[in-house]
């Protein structure tokens, strides 16, 4: 059994940085992905990153302006936000699984956490 904790959501002006963090716990096992997805009200969960052990994955919407990253000896993995959008607006998800290296789609992780609050506002 794996369960993962979110932390780090927080309100910041347009323009402003958070840093998302899950740490990982229990059994792990293998080549894993792990990812952050969001959902915003009214609106599907989508995609926003994945780091595998061999590809780094971004939504189109977030690239050039967040950082996906693992600390593995740690079991915890990052998402640096910078420049952030009032459209980045949601909840946070991590998450993990063992589908295909840097998969985006929600039904490839098992695994998931409680969810952070990320608010931007303009």
């Amino acid at each position: 059994q794996v369960h993962l904790v979110a932390s780090g959501g927080g309100s910041v002006q347009a323009g402003g940085s958070l840093r998302l963090s899950c740490a990982a716990y229990g059994s792990l096992t293998g080549y894993y992905n792990m990812a952050w997805f969001r959902q915003a009200p009214g609106q599907e969960r989508e995609g926003v990153a994945c780091s595998s052990a061999r590809r780094i994955n971004y939504a189109d919407s977030v690239k050039g302006r967040f950082t996906i990253s693992q600390d593995n000896p740690q079991r915890t993995m990052y998402l640096q936000m910078n420049s952030l959008k009032p459209e980045d607006t949601g909840m946070y998800f991590c998450a993990l699984g063992w589908g295909l290296d840097g998969s985006l789609v929600r039904s490839d992780f098992g695994y998931w956490g409680q969810g952070t609050q990320v608010t931007v506002s303009s």
